[in-house]
């Protein structure tokens, strides 16, 4: 009688953490944070000590992890890896079910090194699933070999059902924002989005009395161009554009189509040296690519002209800093085009 309470109250408590699972997935889209939920959820159903879950990129055939739990620092470092034949990992993927391991060291297929140098013992390993696509797995460890209740096990699933929608509804919440952020042409960020991130670097700047340098540009002769070769082939040199900033800058520094044939560059805790040196290889990468990328449609490809201004040196305020660049901007085109210009006789 007192075991059959027992498991009645285990199951209860089961319960109970699925519906707090699926309050967490309806009330936020921090896809982390539901996906941690969910991971302490599943270790505490099936007493586990320890777990994680990843999420699966088909196209590079790659996991990401995203939620770990009683793993020491050594194991979790690896934040991505591939699927490699014949492994765990591919073994779930093809089967597409729910999978057991009582012990590994009586398998053939756990082999990964930092695995077994963890200590892992008995796993068991939930594909998270929408419709028949895999999105991430859940994998729940211990350090002993476990006779795992497999009928009571498979109430994972359900949790593995959650974790799933989590993860395709905070994807599509990111792909809709993105989506709204972004240029379609040249795949940058948009004017306004512009507007949102130039305010908060710049109070960001200001707070932490760092320099915060922005770099204007702008295709030189576009509408000649546009006359000449035709909109698709403009069309084509904007997307280009898009390319050469993508690939040039670093993570941290962000780039924007700011209208028609102009583009913005942000580089947050840069000072105005570092800044010129950005603003001249940006301009000599469009002379040099742009021949290669419109071989055969503009035998010079295109130049642009380019102002580059730097917080605190040439203005402290947001009205300052790009009406200063802007003008410095079409001094660069008074002055020939195909240059970068800056405001003399500032402090560097």
């Amino acid at each position: 009688m007192e075991s059959t309470i027992k498991h009645l109250e285990a199951e209860v408590r089961a319960l109970r953490d699925l519906i707090e699972v699926a309050g967490a997935v309806g009330s936020t889209l921090d896809l982390d944070s539901v996906l941690h939920s969910i991971l302490t959820s599943a270790m505490r159903f099936a007493e586990m000590p320890a777990g994680s879950i990843a999420l699966y990129d088909a196209v590079h055939g790659e996991l990401t992890l995203h939620a770990h739990e009683g793993l020491t620092a050594d194991f979790v470092r690896t934040e991505r890896w591939e699927v490699h034949p014949g492994g765990l990992t591919e073994r779930v993927l093809a089967g597409g079910e729910i999978l057991f391991v009582n012990d590994t060291t009586k398998t053939t297929f756990f082999t990964n090194p930092i695995a077994l140098t963890e200590g892992i013992r008995s796993l068991i390993c939930i594909p998270l699933k929408v419709q028949s696509r895999t999105v991430g797995i859940l994998y729940l460890d211990d350090f002993v070999p476990r006779n795992f209740d497999r009928k009571r096990m498979e109430l994972l699933s359900v949790l593995g059902s959650f974790a799933a929608m989590a993860i395709e509804n905070a994807q599509l919440h990111e792909r809709t924002r993105h989506m709204a952020i972004t240029d379609a042409l040249t795949g940058l960020y948009n004017h306004r989005y512009f507007q949102q991130v130039f305010s908060r670097e710049l109070n960001r700047a200001r707070r932490y009395e760092k320099p915060f340098s922005i770099i204007m540009m702008d295709v030189d002769d576009f509408k000649k161009f546009n006359d000449t070769y035709g909109h698709p082939h403009g069309d084509k040199v904007l997307a280009a554009m898009g390319d050469i900033l993508t690939e040039a800058l670093r993570d941290s520094d962000m780039a924007f189509r700011y209208g028609g044939e102009e583009f913005i560059v942000l580089l947050p805790e840069t000072d105005f040296p570092n800044a010129f040196q950005v603003a001249e290889r940006l301009r000599e990468l469009v002379e040099r690519k742009s021949v290669v990328i419109l071989q055969g449609i503009a035998p010079h490809g295109v130049t642009v002209s380019v102002g580059v201004a730097c917080f605190p040196r040439d203005g402290e305020t947001r009205g300052e800093l790009l009406k200063g660049v802007d003008d410095l901007l079409y001094r660069a085109k008074e002055f020939g085009k195909n240059r970068v210009y800056y405001r003399e006789g500032a402090g560097a």
